[in-house]
C-alpha cells in the first residue's frame, strides 16, 4: 500500500480539505451559539427550556439518517425554511456545516450545561450575588471561567463528532464527488467501489485525528 501516493491523490486530498473548512465553520458556530444556549439551558426554566433542551439533545437518540431527512424537508426547496434560505443549503457546503453543527450540538452544549447546573457554580453565583454582581457579570466574569474546562472538553467532542458524521451529511449534502463528498463519506465511497486500500488510508487519517483529540481531551480534564 503506497501511503504517500493514496495521500496525495486529489481525489483524496480534496474530501480531506473540505472535511477541514466544514470542522472549521461548525466549531466556530459551536462556540458561538453553542456556548451560549448552554448559558441559557443552564439559567432558565420553564417549558421553552424543555422545548429547546429536548431539541439539543434529539441527535444524540435520534438516527442520524432520520435527523438528517427531517432537516432535508425542514430546509429543502418545498420545507417551511425555504423562503428564508432558498436553494443554499440542501446539497452544498452550508447543508454540510448544518450537518455538522447539528450532530455536535448536544456534545458541546451538555458539559457545559451540566457545569453551569453544578452545586459549586450554584455557590459561586450566590457569593458573587451577594457581593453585588450583575447577572451579566456572574455569568462571564464567575461562570464562564469556571466551566471552561467543560467548555474545551465540549468543543473537542463536537468536533470528533461533527468528523465522523455521516447520516446527515448524506441527507443534506447528497455525497456529491468533488462537492460534497467529506472525508467520513468518502471512505464509505471508497468501501463501495473496492478501494480498500484508499478506505485504509482514509480511516487512518480520521483514527489519527480522534485520538489526537483524545489526547488533548484528556489533558483538558487533568488539568
Amino acid at each position: 500500500m503506497d501511503f504517500t501516493a493514496i495521500l496525495s491523490d486529489s481525489s483524496t486530498m480534496r474530501p480531506l480539505i473540505l472535511s477541514g473548512k466544514v470542522l472549521a465553520v461548525s466549531g466556530l458556530l459551536q462556540i458561538l451559539l453553542g456556548i451560549p444556549l448552554a448559558c441559557w439551558l443552564a439559567r432558565s426554566h420553564g417549558t421553552l427550556n424543555n422545548i429547546m433542551d429536548t431539541a439539543v439533545t434529539m441527535p444524540l437518540v435520534f438516527p442520524p439518517v432520520a435527523m438528517g431527512f427531517g432537516l432535508l424537508l425542514l430546509l429543502g426547496r418545498s420545507g417551511p425554511m425555504s423562503p428564508l434560505f432558498g436553494d443554499n443549503i440542501i446539497f452544498s457546503f452550508p447543508g454540510l456545516v448544518v450537518a455538522a453543527f447539528i450532530a455536535g450540538l448536544p456534545l458541546a452544549v451538555k458539559p457545559i450545561q451540566a457545569a453551569l447546573k453544578s452545586a459549586e457554580a450554584a455557590r459561586l453565583s450566590e457569593v458573587a450575588a451577594v457581593l453585588g454582581k450583575s447577572e451579566t457579570v456572574i455569568l462571564l466574569r464567575v461562570l464562564l471561567p469556571y466551566a471552561k474546562r467543560s467548555i474545551a472538553a465540549g468543543m473537542l467532542l463536537a468536533l470528533g463528532r461533527s468528523l465522523g458524521e455521516v447520516g446527515m451529511t448524506l441527507m443534506l449534502g447528497g455525497n456529491i464527488i468533488g462537492r460534497t463528498n467529506t472525508l467520513s463519506l468518502e471512505i464509505y465511497n471508497s468501501v463501495f467501489n473496492g478501494e480498500f486500500e484508499r478506505a485504509i488510508v482514509l480511516s487512518m487519517i480520521i483514527g489519527a485525528v480522534s485520538v489526537a483529540m483524545f489526547v488533548v481531551l484528556k489533558k483538558v480534564s487533568d488539568n
